[in-house]
Formats: structure tokens, C-alpha cells, sequence
């Protein structure tokens, strides 16, 4: 337990002094690939944000997520993609994985759907090769190329507004 929070504490740090010197690159291609790093907190969620997003003309195939849990038991099985502290090194870098390798893929659009400073909710956005990421309001500013607040609760209103920029924005 103890070793658990220091190592959080440590992976916090290293993402937060990365993070000082950031300089944001955004692309002007349209969304045509979208990635969802989402707290277990809010998986009830997940699948109305994901049909949410198809009623803008994207399909399944162009969507992808893994999922933050704290903790994982050893005989626990997932339909999906997780990861946990045990994913990440204490240098603040991801070990081989699912999480690894959806790190490194270049979406198009990234949605952040957590509102807890995690470490590693945060070094996965950080790490994130997407072109334009988005999340909420209460996370560091310094992760995100845009922000919306909202209740996570309400995702069908998230995605509202977040589509309604993505069309000023001229990238959908």
C-alpha cells in the first residue's frame, strides 16, 4: 500500500516537470480516428459515450479505449483494454502492454474522460501521440488542446459540445 502511493507520487512528479516545457502541435485533418482513456470510475458511462459519438457518423472500428482500475486481481479477465499501476515503471515510462501500444498510435482525436489528477490517467494522456486531445475542465490545462466542463455524468451533453467545437474548428 504504502509503496503504491510513492510510486504514484513519483510517476505524478515526472509527468508534472514534463509537462512544464509542452508545446502543443495540432494537426488540421479532420477526426477520423478517435481514442478514450477513461477512469473505472466512469465505465457505467462509457457505452453511451461511445454510441453518443457513432450518432456523429463515426463507427466502432474508428474508436478505441482502454481503461484506468487501480487495482487488478490476478483472476480477473476484461473484454477490454486495462491497465493499472503496475503497467508503469517508476521512471514514469509504460512496460510493454495494451496501454503501451495505444499510447504510441496516432488518433486523431484523444478524449481524456477522467476528472482525477491519477498519475497514470495523466502520464497515458501525456504519452498520447494523438493529434488533438481533449478533456475536462478540472485537469491540468497543460494536457489538453481544449476543455470542456462538465458533469462526466452527463456525456451525451460532453459530447454535444465537444462535436459543436470540432465543427468550428473545422475538424469533423
Amino acid at each position: 500500500m504504502f509503496s503504491h502511493k510513492l510510486k504514484n507520487f513519483f510517476i505524478k512528479n515526472n509527468v508534472k516537470k514534463r509537462l512544464s516545457n509542452v508545446k502543443h502541435a495540432t494537426s488540421s485533418e479532420p477526426v477520423q480516428s478517435i481514442g478514450i482513456i477513461i477512469d473505472e470510475r466512469f465505465l457505467n458511462e462509457l457505452s453511451g459515450l461511445i454510441d453518443e459519438i457513432k450518432n456523429f457518423g463515426f463507427n466502432g472500428t474508428q474508436i478505441e479505449y482502454v481503461v484506468f482500475k487501480e487495482r487488478i486481481k490476478k483472476d480477473e479477465t476484461f473484454d477490454y483494454s486495462v491497465f493499472s499501476y503496475k503497467d508503469i515503471n517508476w521512471n514514469g515510462r509504460f512496460l510493454p502492454s495494451k496501454v503501451a501500444d495505444f499510447c504510441l498510435k496516432k488518433f486523431d482525436l484523444l478524449i481524456s474522460y477522467y476528472t482525477d489528477e491519477k498519475a497514470a490517467l495523466l502520464l497515458a494522456t501525456h504519452c498520447s501521440k494523438a493529434s488533438f486531445k481533449v478533456g475536462f475542465s478540472e485537469v491540468d490545462n497543460r494536457l489538453h488542446h481544449f476543455m470542456i466542463k462538465e458533469d462526466p455524468k452527463h456525456y451525451s451533453v460532453f459530447v454535444e459540445e465537444l462535436f459543436k467545437y470540432l465543427k468550428i474548428l473545422k475538424k469533423i
